[in-house]
Formats: structure tokens, sequence, C-alpha cells
């Protein structure tokens, strides 16, 4: 089994890259996004570029990641991982604060990334249709307005980052204790499973696509699972 979590999106996507990977809902705001493989393998191809040619950033190089369940985090976490980073802050109970090359944040989180010693930072308005923020904070750059201009295609490196061999193990073991198998469709409750690994790596790890769910509406559920031909449920 691979030990690259870039190598594992890869084999994800692969056997058919047209099919839906992950698709996201948010019941606050109506917005509905899907993303196929090769949807998602380009906005993290042009995150890895981003992060390479405007960040400067080398494998290995610590990132900062205050960002909630959201299809753009998933392009952010994998770019960096693609980069060869290592990424803090992105887990439930992960440690952010100590000086980190490029720093992530939602835009409700910016006043809270502010503290953090960061080279390069970057706000996610996590808006529908990946709008722009409408007030940009002073000495931040908008992430979806400059990510659309780097390359769509990022050669990962081919070592490892830091993270990989643990995450990698983690989203296997994962994926067999919420009962993933290959092929499966996996809603997922964005509040009851903040971390990355169950949302996002356990799922890829063993083939599985995602509904992710932000600010879930019960009422919905049932007729959402039919519609996305659910066989899974994470709540």
């Amino acid at each position: 089994m691979t030990e690259n979590i870039a190598a594992l999106v890869a084999a994800a996507i692969a056997t058919d890259p047209t099919r839906p990977l992950l698709t996201w809902y948010d019941d606050a705001t109506g917005d509905r996004t899907e993303l196929s493989g090769a949807t998602l393998a380009n906005w993290v191809a042009k995150t890895a570029n981003l992060l390479v040619d405007s960040a400067g950033v080398a494998p290995g190089d610590p990132a900062g990641v205050l960002l909630p369940p959201h299809w753009q985090t998933a392009a952010v976490l994998l770019g960096c991982w693609s980069a060869g980073l290592a990424v803090d802050g992105a887990r439930p109970g992960e440690r952010a604060g100590h000086p980190v090359e490029v720093l992530f944040a939602a835009a409700d989180r910016v006043a809270e990334a502010d503290a953090w010693p960061a080279g390069e930072r970057y706000a996610l308005a996590l808006a529908p249709l990946a709008a722009p923020l409408r007030d940009l904070p002073a000495g931040w750059t908008d992430y979806v307005v400059e990510v659309r201009g780097h390359g769509d295609h990022f050669a990962p490196y081919p070592a490892a980052g830091p993270q990989d061999p643990v995450l990698v193990d983690l989203a296997s073991t994962r994926a067999a204790e919420l009962g993933i198998g290959a092929g499966d469709r996996v809603l997922v409750d964005a509040a009851r499973h903040p971390d990355p690994v169950d949302w996002l790596l356990a799922p890829l790890a063993v083939g599985a696509s995602t509904v992710l769910c932000g600010n879930l509406d019960p009422a919905r559920l049932a007729d959402r699972a039919l519609a996305e031909k659910v066989t899974v449920r994470l709540r």
C-alpha cells in the first residue's frame, strides 16, 4: 500500500476521472458543488502550483490551515500534501500558532489567524460558486482569485511528505472502523466528523466518494441519500 497521499488520490481518481468524487452541500446557503475526480485533481494541482510558484515553499515546510470541512478545504489540504508540506491546524486538537511558511484561513477566522506567524497568507470566503471575498483583509491574498491563475497540472514529489505515512495508515484504519469500502458513496455530517481523515482521506483510501454536508438539515437527509445514491452514512 502506498505511503504517499498524492498517489492515494491518483489511484482513487484513475478508475473513472469523470465520476463524482466529492459533493458538497451547505444547507444554510443552499449551495451544492459537485467535483469529479478530474475537477478535484485540477484544483489540487492549481493549489500545489500556487504553493511552489507564489509562496515559494519546499518539501517539508510547514503550512497552517484554519478551515472547516469544505470542498475548497479538500483542495487546499491535498495541494499542501502534494507539495510535500506538513500541515498543522486542520485536525481537531492539532496545535496551531507556531511559525509556518504559508497559512490558509476561512474569512471568519482571519482575526485568529493574524496572531499566527506566517509568510504568505491566503483567506477563503468558502462562498457558493467559489465567489471571492467581498472585503479582503489587509495583508491577505484571496485564495480563489489567486489560485485560478496557476497551472492545471502538477507532478507531486515522489517521496512521501512528513505526514503522509501516518495519515495514509490512519485513513485506512478509519475507513475500516467507519464501514467504508471500495465504491461506496459516503454521506458525511461535517459537524460530527470535522477531522479530514474521516471526511476526506478515509474515503479516498478505499476508492469511495463523499457527499459532505455542512449545516446538515435532518429533514433533507432521506431525500438526499436517495438522490446521491448513498451507501454509507456517517452521522
